[in-house]
């Protein structure tokens, strides 16, 4: 029965991701918004709404391992996982520019985050820092964009494209997507987490784990669909954006909004290990950014094992 909540509650989630993603991005192409917003800001926050509500939920029943399980796994899975498997189809590249700044400020992020679990616990004022910094991200891509009007033609409908979203879609359509997403994602976090815990319970493993593996992949599914999604159609260069924005939104905001629900005591093996790990898959991608260097094949079947190799020496402990 807890692996039928964990199922019910990932494609729940799932659906109503994508809804949200595709409402969101239907909102702002009718409204004019520049793709580079869109892409940056809309989509990688619809696609981390997922890992927002687990977070929040699981923060509110007093399981900090689900809540800093799911995020610090989901950013190792974003890089070794979601990266690995597109560029097995279509080598991908993040150059230029706005990948750059996007990679410092993932860089930046995941230093902040750090320094913040450090003492074992995270407070209210350090949600608040974490908030800050994702407001930070927007008002600087907010304000790049506006030089970059241009792109908002045919970056748009490439974007509309790849989250197969009518741009004209009717405003009747678009509420409903929204009106679903709303609906299915606190219901879907609520069946995860309830799974998660009994499958905890059941393998005698801590709750910290099941957020690591089972949770943490299951809510980058989103991620994943995208990428592959964008590797299938030649368009895999969108990837590291979309990986890139997801990771700095998971550790900010994300984190930031469950710090303030209350304390987050951070369990032992975060601190100890995963942390670093996290660290490690953002220093991997670091290089492929910076030298304007493709991600190909043989990168992506190093990306699988190193994710295989973490995900084992999680669950055997």
């Amino acid at each position: 029965m807890d692996f039928l909540f964990i199922i019910a509650g990932l494609v729940l989630l799932l659906a109503a991701g994508d809804a949200l993603v595709r409402g969101a991005v239907a909102v702002s192409l009718r409204l004019g918004v520049p793709a580079v917003i869109v892409g940056a800001t809309i989509v990688a926050f619809g696609t981390s709404a997922p890992e927002l509500l687990i977070s929040v939920q699981a923060a509110l029943e007093g399981s900090p391992g689900i809540a800093l399980g799911n995020v610090v796994g989901s950013n190792i899975a974003n890089v070794w996982l979601v990266l690995g498997l597109p560029a097995l189809i279509s080598p991908i590249a993040g150059c230029g520019k706005d990948a750059h700044r996007n990679l410092w400020f993932m860089m930046l992020s995941t230093a902040i985050f750090t320094a913040l679990i450090l003492p074992g616990t995270i407070w209210w004022w350090g949600g608040l820092i974490l908030i800050g910094v994702t407001a930070l991200m927007v008002a600087d891509s907010v304000r790049h964009s506006m030089t970059l009007r241009a792109a908002n033609g045919e970056a748009a409908e490439e974007l509309a494209e790849l989250e197969d979203v009518d741009p004209h879609m009717a405003p009747w359509k678009i509420g409903g997507l929204i009106v679903a997403s709303l609906i299915g994602l606190p219901v879907g976090a609520q069946l995860l987490i309830d799974g998660a815990r009994g499958v905890a319970m059941a393998f005698g493993v801590s709750e910290t784990v099941i957020g690591l593996t089972i949770v943490a992949v299951g809510t980058s599914l989103p991620e994943l669909a995208t990428t592959l999604m964008a590797a299938v159609r030649a368009q895999a260069d969108v990837a590291i954006g979309n990986v890139v924005g997801s990771n700095i939104f998971n550790v900010t905001f994300i984190i930031g909004a469950a710090a303030l629900v209350g304390p987050m005591e951070v369990p032992g093996e975060i601190l100890m290990r995963d942390n670093w790990v996290m660290i490690a898959a953002a220093l991997t991608l670091a290089p492929f950014v910076l030298m304007c260097r493709r991600i190909c094949r043989w990168t992506g079947m190093v990306y699988l094992l190193l994710y295989v190799g973490f995900a084992t020496a999680v669950v055997l402990g």
